[in-house]
């Protein structure tokens, strides 16, 4: 399988009130096209810092993070906002929109900024209005994003995400703002990405969400402890039992 990410002995540290905090420490994994990793772990153990580490978000102190063959830490700030923008797409538990855009042109508003692409905007727009009809949500493309629910801008987050074509993507608990229903809504959606191609890393603490990747790393301390190999996603009846035995596995290493 053609790796996508590739993380060699990744440290970060940051120095509060003169002391050293080694957040994470001597970290390695590799997450190959096409799969859908989940990373838990205890709260503070380091998992958004991970993300935001890995994806060239935060500086790396030590160590490399390959992402599509570049070695995020040697590319210049210019270099490094182009792959992020171009190649990469970022979904937040806290659902960042800009207040004075409509729903539509929040979702198309990278393609507008990418310089890699010679599309127009009647084009762009057309793009966002084909993801927005496929996640269900093209009702709400003139709206203001006051005038949606929880569950829906999950989703137009999700399209914005998916504007440039990712090679990647980088979701912090997508689902932690969200009642069980709108989760199992936006994770069907990942899901249904992720099976047509697209490679996603997220952070999650809810074992129902964890279940539905395809592997699990477990952090503690800013170590990787282990991880857990999941199958394709099966009927519900096998996912409850997918859940049961990664809820086991995580037991095992100290949930």
């Amino acid at each position: 399988m053609n790796k996508v990410l590739e993380i060699k002995d990744l440290c970060k540290t940051y120095i509060v009130n003169k002391r050293q905090n080694n957040v994470l420490k001597n970290v390695n994994f590799t997450i190959n096209k096409g799969e859908m990793v989940a990373v838990m772990g205890p709260s503070g153990s380091g998992k958004s810092t991970l993300l935001y580490t890995v994806s060239g978000m935060d500086d790396i102190t030590a160590g490399r993070s390959i992402f599509d063959g570049k070695d995020i830490k040697e590319l210049d700030d210019n270099e490094l906002a182009d792959l992020r923008l171009d190649d990469m797409g970022f979904i937040f538990q806290q659902m960042y929109m800009l207040k004075n855009l409509t729903v539509l042109d929040n979702i198309i508003l990278p393609a507008c900024q990418s310089r890699k692409g010679s599309e127009s905007r009647r084009e762009i727009m057309h793009r966002g209005q084909d993801l927005m009809r496929k996640l269900g949500i093209i009702e709400i493309a003139d709206n203001d994003i006051t005038e949606v629910s929880g569950g829906q801008l999950q989703r137009a987050c999700i399209c914005r995400s998916m504007i440039n074509n990712p090679k990647m993507i980088f979701a912090d608990e997508p689902t932690g703002a969200l009642n069980r229903t709108a989760s199992d809504e936006v994770m069907a959606e990942l899901i249904k990405i992720n099976q047509e191609g697209t490679t996603i890393m997220l952070v999650t603490h809810d074992v129902k969400v964890a279940a539905k990747c395809s592997r699990v790393l477990y952090i503690v301390d800013g170590n990787i402890k282990g991880e857990y190999n999941l199958d394709n996603v099966g009927s519900d009846m096998w996912l409850t039992g997918r859940e049961r035995e990664l809820n086991n596995w995580l037991m095992e290493m100290g949930w």
